[in-house]
């Protein structure tokens, strides 16, 4: 199915302009948001707790810092804290202090989809979905490019939300590179689907299960390293600029048929069943519904992962060989 991609030339920034925007959170995603739409020429502040240590970050980034409360009251309210803490901001101090007809703006579709939050009928409810991290976001729009992004609208109160999410994505600099329309369901379930089976999920355990298989066979753990997790950059920049097709005429004869005739025993129809269950999960809330279990009761499976993982040989091995790559220290 072909999407209809929007570039700068394409959108009217005007249903921005004049309105005053409050980001709150100045995490990476908000930090990007925060810089690229003041250097866009935006009416910019950045909503915070008290005593948060982001106000000395926001200063020295030349950015006014004001309450939460106070940032209710801008005309555009966009949310990127960190999503298990967006429900109770909306339900404890947004709900209440929103002017009607502003909006609200998230960059992740989960709190609306999942139903965690439901906005007030008068708000339109917009989402500006960055397809990249926020450090990339703030550092191609430095560089005069964009991260593309997409754009959704789950409210239209003002009959203008449609207008404002495109004008955003343009101030936000991803107008430079592409802006697609989706809905707050389908960037959600794809978003979820995406990290669990490639992004994260995927690929840090394939890694980990490829330099296990060499190390275990008495492989030298430098070499099972390099082979496993080094060269995965290298790859992932040749899928990115030339795609799979691309890539394969890219690389060895011994290294194609491999992947022709081995990738399938790694990846085939039981690992095709699972993502499938997995895509399940996420589209009927059983996946969310574990993700409210594990924070409420203390993220204890979360925190044992991230002990295992840095507990592991490859992370010991990687850091003495990263060491001696003091370029990958940038």
């Amino acid at each position: 199915m072909s999407i209809a991609i929007y570039v700068d030339k394409d959108i009217d920034l005007s249903p921005i302009e004049g309105r005053r925007i409050a980001v709150l959170g100045f995490g990476a995603q908000g930090r990007a948001h925060a810089l690229n739409l003041r250097d866009s020429g935006q009416d910019v502040v950045v909503g915070l707790r008290a005593g948060s240590p982001a106000i000395a970050d926001c200063r020295q980034h030349g950015l006014e810092s004001v309450s939460l409360e106070k940032a209710a009251g801008a005309d555009l309210v966009v949310m990127l804290v960190p999503d298990p803490e967006q429900a109770i901001l909306y339900e404890k101090i947004l709900a209440g202090a929103m002017r009607k007809h502003s909006a609200l703006v998230f960059a992740h579709g989960y709190n609306i989809h999942y139903r965690r939050i439901v906005p007030r009928a008068d708000l339109d409810v917009l989402m500006v979905a960055p397809l990249g991290i926020g450090e990339q976001v703030r550092a191609q729009y430095q560089a005069g490019l964009g991260v593309p992004a997409l754009i959704g609208v789950n409210q239209d109160a003002s009959g203008q939300a449609r207008a404002l999410a495109f004008a955003y994505a343009k101030a936000n600099g991803h107008g430079r590179a592409a802006i697609m329309e989706t809905t707050f369901e389908e960037e959600t379930e794809t978003d979820l689907f995406a990290e669990q089976a490639v992004l994260c999920g995927g690929i840090d355990h394939l890694i980990t299960a490829a330099y296990e298989t060499l190390t275990e066979a008495g492989y030298s753990s430098a070499i099972a390293y390099f082979c496993c997790l080094h060269e995965v950059k290298l790859m992932a920049d040749l899928i990115h600029h030339r795609g799979i097709a691309g890539t394969r005429k890219s690389i060895s004869v011994a290294a194609e048929y491999g992947d022709y005739t081995r990738g399938p025993r790694v990846i085939n129809e039981a690992s095709r069943a699972a993502m499938r269950e997995m895509l399940a999960e996420i589209r009927d809330g059983r996946f969310a519904a574990e993700l409210d279990a594990e924070i409420e009761s203390g993220s204890p499976k979360i925190k044992q992962g991230r002990a295992t993982a840095e507990a592991h040989d490859i992370e010991k091995v990687g850091a003495r060989l990263r060491a001696r790559m003091p370029w990958l220290q940038k």
